[in-house]
């Protein structure tokens, strides 16, 4: 049986992981959010409509109404797909996954 001193070891060990977590968390959704409307070239928003980004782009989808799923938008990024090109030799696969993440997050808002 463990002793209180145990578990309460256990609960500050889990209680110190969170913040840390989290804090990974909101960097990765902030990092995706400024590809999205700044870094990568060309800038997501420049097409993309997409509320918590404040984009309001006219030529692909509105991100908002068909709220893609992380796969979805990896494999736009990855391919691209109608007018929109290909980020494969310009975006790593961290900063993809990053921008999957932040609209994730956005459309489930």
């Amino acid at each position: 049986m463990k002793t209180l001193v145990q578990i309460l070891c256990g609960y500050v060990f889990l209680l110190g992981a969170i913040p840390s977590h989290a804090a990974e968390d909101a960097v990765q959704l902030q990092l995706g959010k400024t590809l999205f409307t700044k870094t990568a070239v060309p800038a997501c928003s420049l097409c993309h409509t997409l509320k918590d980004a404040s984009a309001e782009g006219a030529v692909g989808p509105v991100l908002d109404e068909i709220k893609p799923d992380k796969s979805r938008i990896i494999k736009a990024l990855q391919n691209g797909i109608g007018q929109m090109p290909s980020y494969k030799a310009s975006l790593s696969d961290t900063q993809m996954q990053a921008i999957a993440d932040y609209v994730v997050k956005a459309v489930s808002n």
